[in-house]
C-alpha cells in the first residue's frame, strides 16, 4: 500500500529526476524511525530499465492540520502520510540529532568539531529548488537534503569542512551533516551551514544594475548609471581567486601535459559536432569556435589543475554587508560523482561567471520590444563587469598568462555550445543569448 502512495506521489514532486517517464516500480529499501510520527525512507525507484534512489522525511499523523495539506501523500487506514520536511514539529529532530551526534539504525547525524548548535528555531521550506529540498531554521542555519542519492560523500560536504577548517573566507560555516551508507559506501544524506541572512543573490544584484542601465537615458553608460556593478564584479573576482587558492592549499593539485590538453580541446570539438547536428542556429559560428579550440592545440605549457567550484555563475554566490559568498560547492548537477571531484582547471569556474555575466545582461532581452535597440548597452554591461571581474582575479592572486587567455576562451565556447543547445530544447527564444558568446571579443 505505501508503495503505491509513494509512486503516485513523487512523480509530482519538483525535484524528481524522472519527470515524463512512466515509474515501472518504486520499493522501499530503507525504513528508519526516528521519532514517534517520523520516519526516514530510503527509496528506489525504476524507469526504464534504470534505478534511482530519493529520500523521504515521513510524517505520520492522525488528523493533518491546514498548513499540512499541500504535503499529504495519502492515508493508510486512519494514519495521514505526508511529506514531513514541510511539518516544523518534526523537523527538530534534525538539529537535535546533528547537535548530539545521534545514531538511528545506520542513519549517522554528525556536527562539526568544535561547533555549536541550537536547537530552538523552527524550520521553514525554501521554494526556490529544483533537485533539493532546503530547510531555514531561524536566521541561524539551512538544511540542505539531498534528494537523489547518489552513493559517496557530496563534494559540498567535503569542501566547505576542508576550508572551513582553515578558517578560509568567502564560505557559508558548516555545522554538521547527514550520512548513512548506501552500497556499502558513505554517502551524504544533507548538509547544514550558515544561513545568510542579510545576504543577496549575486543574479538578482546584477540584474537590478542592468534594469538600471536600461531605464536610464540613451547617452548614459554603464560606469555613470546609477546601479553600476563593476565595483561588486572586482570583489567577486578577488574573492573567487582566494576560494581558488584555498581549495589548492587544501586538496591535492596537479598540471596536465600537453598532450592532455590536446585531448581536452578534442572532447570540445566532439560536443561542438554533436551541438551543430542538434541546432543548425550553429553552423555560422563553427569556424570561430573551431579557432578557438586550434589556439588549445597550440599551447606548450603544462596546465595546472585543482579542486574547483565546478558550476559557477552569479546564482552561487551571495553578497553579505561585508563580502562575497560562494555557495553550492557540489559540482555540475547531474554528472557523476567522480568527475564533480575530478581536478580541473581553475579557469572553468572563470569562464562560468564570465558567462553568468553575459546572461545577465541580455535576459532581459528575451521578448522585450526594443531588444535590438538595448543590445549594444547590453553589451556594454557585460564588457565592462567581465572585465572588473578579470582584474579583481588578478588581484586575489589569481593569474591568467597569454596561454590561460586561449584556454579561458575555450572553456567559455564550450560552455556556450552547451548552453545553445539547453536553450533550443528549453527556451528557444533564449537561444540569442549563448550565441553571442561566438562575436569575437579582445583576448582578456
Amino acid at each position: 500500500m505505501l508503495d503505491e502512495l509513494l509512486a503516485a506521489w513523487i512523480g509530482r514532486q519538483r525535484w524528481f529526476g524522472g519527470k515524463g517517464r512512466a515509474i515501472d516500480q518504486l520499493s522501499v529499501e530503507s525504513d528508519v524511525e526516528l521519532t514517534p510520527g517520523l520516519r526516514h525512507l530510503i527509496v528506489a525507484v525504476w524507469q526504464e530499465g534504470s534505478r534511482d534512489r530519493y529520500q523521504l522525511l515521513l510524517g505520520e499523523r492522525s488528523s493533518l492540520p491546514d498548513r499540512l495539506g499541500h504535503a499529504l501523500i495519502g492515508m493508510v487506514g486512519d494514519t495521514y502520510l505526508y511529506d514531513a520536511v514541510h511539518d516544523f514539529e518534526r523537523t527538530g529532530w534534525l538539529l537535535e540529532g546533528m547537535a548530539h551526534d545521534q545514531t538511528h539504525n545506520g542513519l549517522r547525524l554528525r556536527h562539526v568539531p568544535g561547533v555549536t548548535i541550537d536547537t530552538s528555531p523552527r524550520s521553514l521550506v525554501l521554494g526556490a529548488e529544483q533537485s533539493n529540498t532546503s530547510l531555514v531554521f531561524g536566521d541561524a542555519y539551512i538544511c540542505k537534503l539531498f534528494r537523489r542519492l547518489i552513493p559517496g560523500v557530496n563534494p559540498e560536504l567535503e569542501i566547505v569542512t576542508a576550508l572551513a577548517a582553515r578558517d578560509a573566507p568567502h564560505i557559508a560555516q558548516p555545522y554538521g551533516w547527514i550520512e548513512t551508507d548506501l552500497d556499502g559506501t558513505d554517502t551524504t544524506l544533507a548538509i547544514m551551514q550558515e544561513f545568510l541572512c542579510n545576504a543577496n543573490d549575486g543574479w538578482d544584484l546584477a540584474l537590478a544594475s542592468v534594469r538600471d542601465l536600461y531605464a536610464s537615458l540613451p547617452e548614459v553608460t554603464a560606469a555613470d548609471a546609477g546601479g553600476d556593478f563593476a565595483a561588486e564584479s572586482l570583489r567577486l573576482g578577488a574573492a573567487t581567486a582566494r576560494v581558488h587558492h584555498e581549495l589548492a592549499a587544501a586538496f591535492p593539485t596537479d598540471v596536465i601535459e600537453t598532450h592532455e590538453v590536446k585531448r581536452m580541446a578534442e572532447s570540445f570539438r566532439r560536443r561542438l559536432g554533436r551541438a551543430v547536428a542538434e541546432v543548425p542556429e550553429l553552423r555560422g559560428h563553427v569556424s570561430v569556435i573551431e579557432e578557438a579550440y586550434h589556439q588549445v592545440d597550440l599551447l606548450t605549457h603544462e596546465v595546472p589543475v585543482q579542486r574547483v567550484h565546478g558550476d559557477y555563475h552569479l546564482g552561487q554566490v551571495m553578497r553579505t554587508p561585508t563580502d562575497w559568498v560562494v555557495l553550492d560547492f557540489e559540482g555540475e548537477p547531474g554528472q557523476p560523482l567522480a568527475e564533480r571531484r575530478a581536478l580541473y582547471s581553475p579557469l572553468r569556474d572563470v569562464a562560468g561567471m564570465l558567462r553568468s555575466f553575459d546572461y545577465a545582461a541580455r535576459h532581459l532581452l528575451a521578448g522585450h520590444s526594443q531588444a535590438a535597440e538595448l543590445e549594444p548597452r547590453a553589451q556594454e554591461w557585460a564588457d565592462r563587469n567581465r572585465e572588473a571581474f578579470l582584474e579583481g582575479y588578478g588581484e586575489g592572486g589569481g593569474m591568467i598568462t597569454r596561454g590561460d587567455a586561449a584556454l579561458l576562451r575555450a572553456f567559455e565556447l564550450s560552455k556556450a555550445v552547451y548552453e545553445v543547445v539547453y536553450e533550443a530544447r528549453n527556451r528557444p527564444t533564449w537561444i540569442r543569448i549563448p550565441l553571442a558568446a561566438f562575436t569575437p571579443r579582445a583576448a582578456p
